[in-house]
């Protein structure tokens, strides 16, 4: 895969490519980074697009955020503003976990900018957020989200040269056989000074409206409750342990322009990585329906 770096908001922003043609923008999430989209960018370069996949605010190679924010409006701000700095008018935009959530905002904030939405791994709507108040299974799987809003989280997240990350693979992919060398991959991004800072930033910022940019208010009140005006295709592992396929029903409401939802069998949390040839053929596939 080609490296590269573009500039937008005020940041250098590293990136992994492949293609040419039209621009398919790939956000990552947590716990991991740009290299998680190494099945789906050769397969998107193949079909005709230009594969870019930008390492998120605040993950190496990539910097820390210069004002501080990991909201996820200003996530939704980063989407929009690389497909403007990658010199596209619009793209495509996949994100999968706190790319997902980038991806819906950035839907929201400049729908001309976004022709197409496919997202893995966090679905969308009121359902979500009702779930963490009175669904017990889904609350027990959520149960990191609270632990980082502690100072804990910071040494727990680092002992044992990042173990914490491992068992998380383990517990959101239960049938994954992850390859050793991915894993150190991902402790190596981690290893980096600032990175598992921001990684916590990301959900400190969900319930601490003091680490929320005020200018990005009127954004973030629309996430997670407007509707998303692009057509969309939601993807989630049958098995996933961090989020509950169950929270993907009730999506289509959300999506005026149509909604495909695949729940893909034998596979959890980090689906794109452990099933990418159907992963793949459900994107492209959804991509050529025009």
């Amino acid at each position: 895969m080609k490296t590269g770096k573009v500039q937008a908001r005020g940041m250098t922003f590293h990136t992994l490519e492949e293609g040419e043609g039209p621009l398919v923008l790939c956000l990552h999430g947590f716990p991991d980074h740009a290299r998680s989209f190494r099945h789906q960018l050769p397969a998107l370069a193949a079909a005709g697009y230009r594969a870019v996949a930008p390492a998120m605010r605040g993950y190496a190679p990539t910097g820390p955020a210069p004002d501080g924010y990991y909201q996820t409006a200003a996530l939704a701000e980063d989407a929009v503003a690389l497909i403007a700095a990658l010199g596209y008018e619009n793209a495509i935009v996949i994100g999968h976990d706190w790319g997902a959530l980038a991806a819906y905002g950035a839907a929201l904030a400049a729908p001309a900018r976004v022709r197409k939405l496919v997202t893995a791994a966090v679905p969308y709507g009121a359902q979500v957020a009702a779930a963490l108040m009175t669904s017990y299974e889904q609350q027990r799987r959520s149960w990191y989200m609270f632990f980082f809003q502690t100072p804990f989280a910071d040494v727990a997240l680092a002992h044992d040269d990042y173990a914490f990350l491992e068992r998380l693979w383990r517990d959101w992919s239960p049938g994954w056989r992850f390859p050793a060398d991915e894993m150190e991959a991902l402790k190596a991004t981690f290893r980096q000074p600032g990175v598992a800072s921001a990684a916590l930033g990301y959900y400190r910022a969900m319930f601490d409206p003091s680490r929320q940019d005020p200018a990005l208010a009127p954004l973030q009140s629309r996430m997670m409750s407007d509707p998303i005006p692009v057509p969309g295709l939601v993807l989630h592992g049958a098995d996933d342990g961090c989020m509950g396929a169950e929270l993907v029903a009730g999506m289509e409401a959300y999506f005026p322009r149509g909604l495909r939802i695949e729940i893909v069998p034998g596979t959890g949390h980090f689906l794109h990585q452990e099933d990418p040839a159907r992963v793949n053929a459900s994107i492209l596939d959804f991509l050529a329906g025009g």
